[in-house]
């Protein structure tokens, strides 16, 4: 039996000094293989006699166990040490200073309008858009807007040269209500938009821009009623402005194209010269709406008989003044890199109806 001794000691050497796995899967084959040497062994045994044959396969299969339970002792030693490697070379220092931050934001504009198209999308609301210059009609006459209404004068609107002598004079849209009268000529009930983005008007203040943005809603079928409509703007006042028991008021109002019409106010508190929106003593005023005029709706070439709906419309820059406290209106067209630092929006950040608010 001298000769399996010296191969045992042998092989579990070659096991314990294999430098890697290819190494010892080379030895393991060299040794345990179909053409390994304690195979070649086993395979002369029957040359023995009887009594020998038993001692020296019962000293060969304990060989056999022995060098197999040192190659896998190796083999899961040499993966392990793998492992420490690779986790040493791919390891990330968390000791290092934080990466600095992104220089581009967000227009608070940008994100704003992403507001109400998450919050309106999830009410069914599609967008819609339309030129921003627009003819007498689109953005006066179908709206039942009168020729001695004050935004057809010279001093609150800005007018276009004629493209012809005697010509129409064309205007910058005072509003995004065209948007919603070329969608109704187009498209046949029901109807449900939003219509977000610029309007100009001859106006220049604190609280006012001879360009601003704006945001109306459009809702034209068969059954729609006042009740719709006030649960519709209720919703989105909580939902945008985040407080799900904000005092929501509705008060009569005119303008010429809708009727009934009525002015939101929304609850808050000015407390210690601090405005809260919020349950409060006292309301805000945001925004206006009313059942679609039935003259509109002729105009259009929708049978007023058959559909009705409503409106609304609302500043986009006052909503977002309110929401995040910004006291001026004029620095949001200013280009003011350290202003956009403070009041904008990582790039990220933006609301949809996928991500939510």
């Amino acid at each position: 039996m001298d000769d399996l001794d010296s191969l045992k000691a042998e092989l579990l050497a070659a096991a314990e000094q294999a430098p890697d796995l290819p190494a010892l899967e080379e030895l393991r084959v060299r040794a345990l293989g179909k053409k390994g040497r304690v195979t070649g062994l086993m395979k002369e045994l029957g040359k023995l006699d009887p009594e020998s044959r038993k001692a020296r396969g019962q000293a060969l299969n304990a060989v056999k166990d022995a060098v197999a339970r040192a190659i896998e002792g190796r083999k899961h030693l040499l993966a392990e040490q793998a492992l420490d490697a690779r986790l040493q070379q791919e390891r990330i220092d968390v000791s290092l200073p934080a990466r600095p931050q992104a220089v581009g934001h967000l227009h608070p504009l940008s994100r704003t309008i992403d507001e109400l198209v998450a919050i309106f999308g999830e009410m069914g609301f599609s967008v819609a858009e339309g030129p921003h210059i627009e003819d007498d009609f689109h953005n006066f006459e179908a709206l039942n807007i009168p020729a001695w209404h004050p935004a057809r004068q010279d001093h609150d609107t800005f007018y276009l040269k004629p493209p012809a002598e005697g010509g129409e004079r064309p205007v910058l849209r005072t509003h995004t209500s065209p948007v919603q009268i070329r969608h109704m000529q187009s498209t046949k009930p029901p109807i449900r938009i939003i219509v977000p983005g610029r309007t100009y008007r001859a106006d220049s203040d604190a609280t006012h821009s001879p360009m601003f943005h704006q945001v109306e809603g459009l809702v034209i079928d068969e059954q729609t009623h006042m009740g719709h409509l006030k649960g519709t703007l209720i919703e989105f006042c909580r939902a945008f402005f985040g407080v799900d028991d904000l005092p929501v008021r509705f008060r009569p109002s005119y303008f010429p194209f809708t009727e009934p019409s009525a002015e939101v106010d929304i609850g808050c508190s000015r407390e210690k010269g601090q405005l809260v929106i919020g349950p409060g003593k006292d309301w805000l005023e945001i925004l206006g709406c009313g059942m679609v005029h039935p003259k509109v709706l002729e105009n259009c070439g929708i049978n007023s008989s058959k559909y009705q709906g409503f409106a609304f419309g609302m500043g986009i820059e006052r909503i977002a003044m309110l929401k995040y406290g910004m006291p001026d209106l004029r620095p949001f067209y200013e280009s003011d890199v350290r202003w956009l630092r403070h009041f904008g929006f990582l790039p990220l950040e933006v609301p949809s109806m996928v991500r939510g608010l």
